[in-house]
C-alpha cells in the first residue's frame, strides 16, 4: 500500500482533496444540527422532564435575559423606564424575536421581576430558534441594543446561551494557534520546512474531514455541539503525532542510505504498523464510553473516533503520497550535504536522549522514587474531586453573560440562577408546597396553575446551581419533603439534571475504568507477548489519570491560576469531563507506550539483554516521544481560547495528562521500573503463549540465525559480489550495508580495491542492500530476497547530482 501510494501520489491527493471540499460542501449546506441531549433514564429529574413535556409543552425557542441595575434610586424610576423600555420595544420588534416580557407592564405579576430593593429588573427575550440556530447577527443586535440603554448610574448586562455564543472567540481560533505552535515545535525537530508541513497537511486533512463528516451525522443522530470541539482537539493532537512519528523514521532511513521511496516503505511498515495499532487503541479507549450508558457520550464517541480514524488514514496512505513529493528534500539541506559528502550515518542514538537513557540505567531506584513522589503529591487535591456541571457563573468576570450572572444572583438570590421544578402529578399539590417553603435552603416558592392533571412548583434555592448545599436541597426535597406530603412527585429542572448526571457518571465510572484498563491489558499481552509489560502499564495509566485530575482539581475547583489563564471562576469539575479525559488519557498513554515499547521489544527479541533493551529503547523513541508530546501540550493549551468552559477544561487537563505521561511517566518510571524488574519484563506462561493470537506491532524480523551459527558455524548465507561504477570501473572503499525490512542493521563492510564485498545474512529471508560512496558517486538501496545459498550480487553507483 505504502508503495503504490508513493508512487500514485499525484492520484492520492487528488482523491484526497477532491473528498475534503466535497464533505465540505455538503457539510455547509446541510448546516449543523448539534443537540445536548443531557437528561438520563430513569432517573428523577428525567420523569420530571417527561411530565412537563407532555402537560406544559415548551417554547420552541431559546430564552435569554437582559439585567439591569442602578446604584442610586429604583428601576421604577421614569429616567430608568424611558431608557430601558424602548430597547426592550425594539428588541421585540427584531426579526427572530417571539416576545419580550419585562416588569414594565401594567400586569402586577410582572412586578416579580423587580428585586426587592428595586434596584434591579430583568426581562425575558424569547427566540424563535433555538440558541445553537439563533443567528449571531441577531444575537449580537440584541445585546448592542441592550447594553446600549445603559448609562452613568444604570448597568445593562445580557445572559443566556444564545448570548454566550456571540462572547466565542471566532471558530477555528484554537487550532489555528494550536498548529501554529506545532509548527514551531516541528521546525524545531526537523530543521526542514518541508518536513515540518508534513504532519500539519496529515492533520489539517483527518481532522477536516472528521468534522465535516460529525456535522453531517449530527443530522441523523443526537451529537452534542461538544464533540466538534474535542474531535479538532484529539484529531490534531494524534494526526500531527502519527505523522511526526512515521515522518521521523522516513527521514532515519533516508540518512543512513536508504533511497526515499524504500525508505517510504521501511517507515510504513514499521511506525506505520505502530500509527495503526495504536490507533486502534484510541478507538477501543473512546469506545469504552458506551459501556456508561450515557446518551451525552455517545455522539462525543461517534465525532473523536471518525475523527481518529480519518487522521490514520490520511497518515497511513496520504502521507506516503507527500513523502513522494518531497523525495530527499524531507531532509534539511544541511543534513543532505553531509549525507553526499559523508555517506549514510550509523545506526547509533546520540545526544541527550542516550544519555538520559544511560542515566537511568546507572540509578533506575532513585529516578523511579523521584517520579512516584511527584507524581503522588500532583494526585493530592484529586481527593476532593467534586462533579458537576459549569454554568455562565464560571465564564470570564469581564463577560456580559457573568455580569448578568452576578446581577440575577445579588438581586434576586444566588439560587434564582438555577431553579428547580417539582412536578405533581398525584396527591395534595398545596400540602407539597406548603412542606417545601418550611424547608431549609428553600428561598421562594411558586406553584403555578395545573393543566393535564401536573402541577409545577418553581423552587428557588437559597444557594447557587453548583453549590454542594443545592444538591443536598434536592435529596431532602426527594427523600423527605414529597414522600411526607403524600405526593407523588418529581425534582427537575437543569440544576437537578445536572446533579443526576454527575451521580450517574460516578456510580458508572469504576465500570468504564476498568473495561478500558481491561482492554489495555489485553492489547497489549498480544502485542509484547509478556504479562508484566500491560501490567505495568495498566498501573502507570491510573497514576497518570490521578496526577492528572489533581492538576484539574487544583486549577478549576480549587481556582489556582485561573485568573492567570483567564478562565473564569472556579466550580465543580463537569461530570462528564472524567470519561471524556480518561478515554482520551488511554489512547495516548497507550500510543506512547507502544512507541516506546515496541523498539525496547524489538531489541529484547535480537539480543535477549533487557538492560539493553530498555537502553536503546529510550534512546531512540525519547526524543520524538518528547517532541509529540510537547506538540500535544501546545494544541491542547490552545483549546483554552475556544471560549467554550468545557472545551478549555479539557484541554487543560488533557495538556497536564500528556506532559505527565511523556515526561515522567514514559521517560523516567517506565524505563526504571522496567530495569528494576529485569527479564521479568518478558515473562509469559508457556500455556499462555501458544493460546494467544499474534498481532504484529513491528513488521515480523528476519529470524535469528540458528543454533549452529550461534555456536560459530558461520551465517546461514551470505550476500557477495562487486561495487563499480556506470563504466564498470571497481569502486573501493564503499560501504556497504545489510539491513532487516524494518530497517535494522545486520551486517556492514566495506569494499576492497577491486569492488569485492561479502555481507553476512543470518537467515533467509528479505533484506534491504544499501550501498554508499565517496562523492561525486550516488547512494544505493535495493531490496534483496536470500535463498538458502549465497547470492551474488553486483551494485552499479551513477554519479549524484549536485546537491543545492
Amino acid at each position: 500500500m505504502a508503495r503504490w501510494c508513493y508512487r500514485h501520489r499525484l492520484v492520492v491527493l487528488l482523491l484526497w482533496v477532491g473528498a475534503l471540499f466535497g464533505l465540505g460542501f455538503s457539510a455547509s449546506t446541510a448546516g449543523t444540527d448539534y443537540a445536548n441531549v443531557f437528561s438520563l433514564p430513569d432517573t428523577d429529574s428525567k420523569k420530571a422532564y417527561d411530565l412537563m413535556e407532555k402537560a406544559f409543552p415548551a417554547s420552541a425557542g431559546d430564552t435569554d435575559t437582559v439585567v439591569w441595575k442602578v446604584d442610586q434610586g429604583s428601576v421604577r424610576d421614569q429616567d430608568v423606564r424611558s431608557r430601558i423600555q424602548p430597547a426592550l420595544e425594539k428588541i421585540a420588534g427584531m426579526k427572530g424575536v417571539g416576545g419580550v416580557t419585562g416588569p414594565y407592564a401594567a400586569d402586577a405579576a410582572d412586578a416579580a421581576q423587580i428585586s426587592g430593593d428595586g434596584r434591579i429588573a430583568y426581562a425575558q427575550i424569547t427566540f424563535t430558534e433555538q440558541a445553537n440556530a439563533v443567528p449571531k447577527e441577531l444575537v449580537q443586535d440584541v445585546v448592542d441594543t441592550a447594553r446600549g440603554a445603559g448609562q452613568d448610574g444604570l448597568e445593562v448586562e445580557v445572559g443566556g446561551q444564545a448570548v454566550q455564543r456571540v462572547q466565542e472567540p471566532p471558530t477555528g481560533l484554537a487550532e489555528m494557534v494550536g498548529l501554529a505552535a506545532a509548527a514551531v515545535v516541528l521546525f524545531l525537530a526537523f530543521g526542514s520546512l518541508y518536513a515540518m508541513l508534513l504532519p500539519l497537511a496529515v492533520a489539517v486533512f483527518g481532522v477536516g474531514m472528521g468534522l465535516f463528516s460529525t456535522q453531517l451525522l449530527s443530522h441523523v443522530t443526537d451529537i452534542p455541539d461538544l464533540a466538534p470541539l474535542l474531535s479538532s482537539l484529539i484529531g490534531l493532537g494524534v494526526g500531527i503525532d502519527y505523522a511526526l512519528f512515521i515522518v521521523t523514521r522516513h527521514r532515519k532511513g533516508v540518512l543512513r542510505g536508504l533511497d526515499p521511496e524504500e525508505s517510504t516503505v521501511v517507515a510504513l511498515n514499521t511506525s506505520g504498523r505502530a500509527v495503526l495499532f495504536a490507533g486502534g487503541t484510541v478507538c477501543i479507549a473512546l469506545a469504552g464510553m458506551l459501556v456508561t450508558n450515557l446518551r451525552f457520550l455517545d455522539g462525543v464517541v461517534i465525532g473523536t473516533s471518525l475523527t481518529v480514524v480519518l487522521s490514520v488514514l490520511a497518515a497511513t496512505t496520504l502521507l506516503p503520497a507527500l513523502l513522494g513529493f518531497l523525495g530527499p528534500r524531507v531532509l534539511s539541506r544541511k543534513q543532505r550535504r553531509v549525507l553526499a559528502a559523508t555517506g549514510p550515518e550509523p545506526e547509533k542514538a546520540s545526544g541527550p536522549a542516550a544519555r538520559w537513557s544511560v542515566g537511568v540505567q546507572r540509578r533506575p531506584k532513585t529516578i523511579a522514587a523521584v517520579a512516584l513522589v511527584v507524581m503522588a503529591v500532583l494526585a493530592l487535591p484529586v481527593l476532593s474531586l467534586r462533579l458537576g456541571a459549569t454554568d455562565q457563573g464560571n465564564d470570564d468576570a469581564s463577560t456580559t453573560t457573568r455580569k448578568a450572572y452576578d446581577l440575577l444572583a445579588e438581586g434576586f438570590g444566588p439560587g434564582f440562577n438555577g431553579p428547580l421544578q417539582v412536578v405533581v402529578d398525584g396527591g395534595d399539590a398545596t400540602a407539597l408546597t406548603a412542606g417545601i417553603k418550611d424547608t431549609p435552603g428553600v428561598a421562594q416558592v411558586a406553584a403555578l396553575p395545573p393543566a393535564s392533571g401536573v402541577t409545577v412548583i418553581q423552587v428557588v434555592p437559597t444557594t447557587s446551581p453548583q453549590s454542594a448545599e443545592t444538591d443536598t436541597l434536592i435529596d431532602r426535597l426527594r427523600d423527605d419533603v414529597i414522600p411526607e406530603a403524600g405526593a407523588q412527585a418529581h425534582v427537575g429542572g437543569v440544576t437537578a439534571v445536572s446533579k443526576d448526571f454527575a451521580t450517574v457518571t460516578g456510580d458508572r465510572l469504576p465500570l468504564f475504568i476498568a473495561t478500558i484498563i481491561g482492554l489495555g491489558f489485553l492489547l497489549l499481552l498480544v502485542a509484547f507477548r509478556s504479562l508484566v509489560v500491560p501490567l505495568t502499564a495498566a498501573v502507570m495509566n491510573l497514576v497518570a489519570a490521578a496526577a492528572s485530575f489533581g492538576v484539574l482539581v487544583a486549577v478549576f475547583q480549587w481556582g489556582w491560576g485561573l485568573d492567570l489563564l483567564g478562565l473564569g471562576k472556579e466550580g465543580p469539575i463537569n461530570a462528564f469531563l472524567p470519561v471524556i479525559m480518561l478515554s482520551l488519557l488511554f489512547g495516548l498513554s497507550m500510543d506512547y507506550q507502544v512507541f516506546l515499547v515496541s523498539r525496547m521489544h524489538e531489541e529484547w527479541v535480537h539480543t535477549r539483554d533487557n538492560a539493553r533493551a530498555v537502553r536503546v529503547g529510550l534512546a531512540e523513541t525519547g526524543r520524538v516521544i518528547n517532541s509529540a508530546a510537547l506538540i500535544m501540550v501546545c494544541v491542547f493549551l490552545a483549546f483554552v481560547l475556544s471560549g467554550d468552559a468545557g472545551a478549555a477544561m479539557a484541554g487543560v487537563g488533557l495538556a497536564a495528562a500528556v506532559a505527565l505521561d511523556a515526561f515522567i511517566l514514559r521517560t523516567a518510571l517506565v524505563p526504571a521500573a522496567m530495569h528494576l524488574l529485569g527479564d521479568s519484563n518478558w515473562w509469559l506462561p508457556g500455556w499462555l503463549e501458544k493460546r494467544l493470537p499474534h498481532l504484529a506491532v513491528e513488521p515480523k524480523e528476519e529470524a535469528a540465525a540458528p543454533a549452529t551459527a550461534a555456536a560459530g558455524e558461520g551465517p546461514s548465507s551470505v550476500v557477495h559480489g562487486f561495487v563499480r561504477n556506470t563504466a564498470g570501473e571497481p569502486v573501493e572503499d564503499a560501504t556497504v550495508t545489510l539491513m532487516s525490512q524494518g530497517g535494522r542493521e545486520l551486517d556492514r563492510v566495506t569494499s576492497l580495491a577491486d569492488g569485492s564485498y561479502i555481507l553476512s545474512v543470518p537467515a533467509p529471508g528479505t533484506y534491504l542492500l544499501a550501498t554508499t560512496a565517496a562523492p561525486p558517486l550516488l547512494k544505493r538501496a535495493r531490496r534483496l530476497t536470500v535463498a538458502g545459498e549465497p547470492l551474488v550480487y553486483d551494485v552499479e553507483l551513477e554519479e549524484a547530482a549536485e546537491v543545492s
